[in-house]
C-alpha cells in the first residue's frame, strides 16, 4: 500500500484518480482550494479511512512542502491547475501562477521530500494547432494559449528535477477529458459537458466554427487509471506520453449522438470560432502502452451514454 499525495483532489480528473487509487487499496491525502473543485466529488473518499483531506493553495509557498512532510509520501499526483485555455487567454498572469509557479513549488516538496515518483497533468495543448496528425510525442511542441506554454515550461521544469535529484517523473499529456464531475455550469468547461447540461435542459447548443474540428476525446475513467498506473506501477522510467484513444471525433459526431437521445431539442447554432482554439487533434497511444501499459477502455459512444443516463 502506498502513500500518495493528489493536488487538485476535488476537481474533476483528481476526485476520479483519488477514488481509483483509494479502490486499490492505497492511502491518499487530497489538497484543494475549492476554487473549481467541489467538496461534493470528495463525498465517498471523504467516508473511507485511507483518505486525508487538506484545504489549501499549492501555489502558497510551504502548503505543499508541509503536508509532503507529514510522513513518507510515495508519489505525488499533481493535478491541481488553471484548466481552461479561455482562461489563460484571458487572465495570463493567473495562468502562470496555477499552471507553473504551483509546478515549481510542487517539484521543490518532491526534492525536499525525496518523493520518489512524481505524476503531472500535462496537455496535449503542448503541441499546438498542428497539422501532422496523429500527434506523436516527438512532435514539434508550438503551443498557441498561455495555458499550453505553461504546460509546456512545467513539463521541462519536472524532467529537469528528475535528472538533477533522482526521482521519477510522469508527463501525463491529456487530450480531451470528458466525463461524470465535469463542472457544466463553467463557462470554461468542457465541450461535452456543456451540451449535456443544455440537452438535459431541452436547449440548443452552440458549436464554435463549423462542427468539423475533431478531438480525441478520453473518458476521465480512463485518465484517471492512467494515473494510477503512473504513480505505483513499479519499474517505471521518466517520460512523457499522450493519454489518448488515437481516435478522431467531430463535434457533429458528438451532437449526432446527443440529438439521437434528445430529439426535440434544436438544432445547434454556430458562431465563430474563439481565439486560442484548435481545429484538430488526435494522438498516438503507443508510448504510453510501451511505458506504462495503457490503453483506452471506454468508447466515447460508452462515455456520453453514461453520461445522458445520468453518470
Amino acid at each position: 500500500m502506498a502513500h500518495i499525495i493528489v493536488t487538485g483532489a476535488a476537481g474533476f480528473i483528481g476526485s476520479h484518480t483519488v477514488d481509483r487509487l483509494l479502490a486499490a487499496g492505497h492511502r491518499v491525502t487530497g489538497i484543494d482550494n475549492f476554487r473549481t473543485g467541489r467538496r461534493a466529488n470528495l463525498a465517498g473518499a471523504l467516508a473511507r479511512p485511507g483518505f486525508a483531506f487538506v484545504e489549501g493553495d499549492v501555489t502558497e509557498a510551504g502548503v505543499l512542502h508541509r503536508v509532503a512532510g507529514t510522513g513518507p509520501t510515495d508519489a505525488i499526483i499533481h493535478l491541481a491547475a488553471l484548466v481552461s485555455v479561455q482562461e489563460s487567454m484571458n487572465h495570463p498572469g493567473l495562468n502562470y501562477s496555477l499552471n507553473l509557479h504551483a509546478t515549481h513549488l510542487a517539484a521543490e516538496a518532491a526534492r525536499l521530500h525525496r518523493v520518489p515518483r512524481f505524476v503531472f497533468a500535462s496537455s496535449a495543448a503542448i503541441y499546438g494547432d498542428t497539422a501532422d496528425l496523429p500527434i506523436r510525442e516527438a512532435a514539434e511542441k508550438k503551443p498557441i494559449s498561455p495555458y499550453g506554454a505553461a504546460k509546456l515550461a512545467s513539463e521541462a521544469l519536472l524532467l529537469g528535477h528528475a535528472a538533477a535529484y533522482g526521482f521519477v517523473v510522469r508527463c501525463q499529456r491529456y487530450f480531451n477529458v470528458f466525463g461524470p464531475r465535469q463542472d457544466p455550469a463553467s463557462p470554461y468547461s468542457g465541450v461535452i459537458s456543456i451540451f449535456d447540461r443544455r440537452y438535459r435542459a431541452g436547449q440548443s447548443v452552440t458549436i464554435y466554427g463549423d462542427g468539423r474540428q475533431t478531438r480525441d476525446f478520453i473518458s476521465v475513467h480512463d485518465v484517471a487509471r492512467a494515473n494510477v498506473i503512473a504513480a505505483t506501477q513499479p519499474g517505471i522510467a521518466s517520460g512523457a506520453a499522450n493519454i489518448c484513444t488515437g481516435r478522431a471525433t467531430s463535434l457533429l459526431d458528438v451532437v449526432k449522438v446527443f440529438a439521437q437521445h434528445y430529439p426535440h431539442v434544436a438544432a445547434p447554432a454556430h458562431a465563430e470560432s474563439r481565439p486560442g482554439d484548435i481545429l484538430h487533434s488526435r494522438g498516438t497511444p503507443e508510448a504510453a502502452a510501451a511505458a506504462l501499459g495503457f490503453g483506452a477502455e471506454v468508447s466515447v459512444e460508452t462515455g456520453l451514454g453514461e453520461l445522458i443516463r445520468g453518470g
